[in-house]
């Protein structure tokens, strides 16, 4: 489940990050740049040379970007080292595979997790060997396709790897998630507040086992919340409030969540996720 390695090494990447992805000066980035066109910022050396001042010049999106190690896949497997400034002949195909590895890389790092959570349940043992081999099918065709040639990768039909993953991380969550539902007090705030949670007043919420993928949390008041066993797959927390919340066993959390919120020594993390440097020490 670990092959190919899913963490970034920016040392044997070209930075396809830094050049791939477009995106308009907002909130997350001071400045405007196209698909395909490397940034300003973007030394000779595949290097951001901002890096160490990412936040303070407003880089925040850069900052919490991870690409759970497509990139290097990209630059010294798919490409065998070649680099787009070298051999500009494969610059876009290299930027367009950029693209379908990451949502790869991305589908293993939950699927292994769902693979782990899995062995270790004790909840309905036969639905749960089920939806193992189905993950553990899953993840072998996917490691398979990460190994394939750049025509392989940009012949996948993306939207349907992403339903089809989607699906089985669902029935997986909900298995899971069994008998962990949130007080009513909860579930009545998350229903009067609708889809749509944007700004959202949820302090000391009990959202335990609340299904919450793929939510607009952004700048929400999650603080003291009870998140345990939440499922918070690809929800959006840019700029919540997590300080004293408790996400112990929330569900398909990346780091890269946790990056974009705000949160403090108090906030109880989800197992293998480190603690942001630039998240306040409790007061």
């Amino acid at each position: 489940m670990t092959d190919p390695p899913l963490r970034a090494d920016c040392s044997h990447c070209f930075a396809l990050c830094c050049v791939a992805p477009g995106f308009t000066a907002s909130a997350d980035f001071p400045i405007s740049k196209p698909p395909g066109t490397p940034c300003r910022h973007l030394n000779a050396r595949h290097g951001c040379s901002v890096h160490d001042e990412l936040r303070p010049r407003g880089f925040r999106g850069c900052a919490v970007f991870d690409c759970f190690g497509a990139g290097q896949q990209v630059s010294q497997v798919t490409f065998a080292g070649r680099d787009w400034r070298t051999h500009p002949g494969d610059a876009t195909r290299m930027f367009d595979t950029f693209a379908v590895m990451r949502t790869l890389h991305e589908s293993l790092h939950h699927l292994a997790e769902a693979h782990g959570l899995l062995t270790a349940g004790e909840q309905a043992p036969a639905l749960r060997a089920g939806l193992l081999a189905e993950v553990d099918a899953t993840a072998a065709a996917t490691v398979t396709l990460t190994g394939a040639d750049a025509d392989t990768l940009l012949a996948v039909d993306v939207p349907a790897h992403r339903r089809a993953v989607h699906g089985l991380l669902t029935r997986a969550s909900a298995l899971l998630r069994a008998g962990l539902t949130p007080a009513a007090g909860g579930q009545g705030r998350l229903r009067a507040l609708g889809v749509d949670l944007v700004g959202a007043r949820l302090a000391g919420a009990d959202l335990r086992g609340a299904e919450l993928t793929g939510r607009l949390l952004i700048e929400a008041n999650l603080r003291g919340a009870d998140l345990r066993g939440a499922d918070l797959r690809g929800a959006d927390l840019r700029g919540a409030e997590v300080s004293g919340a408790d996400l112990r066993g929330a569900l398909f959390v990346v780091q890269a969540q946790l990056d974009a919120a705000r949160g403090d020594e108090a906030t109880v993390l989800p197992a293998a996720l480190a603690r942001p440097a630039h998240w306040a020490p409790s007061p």
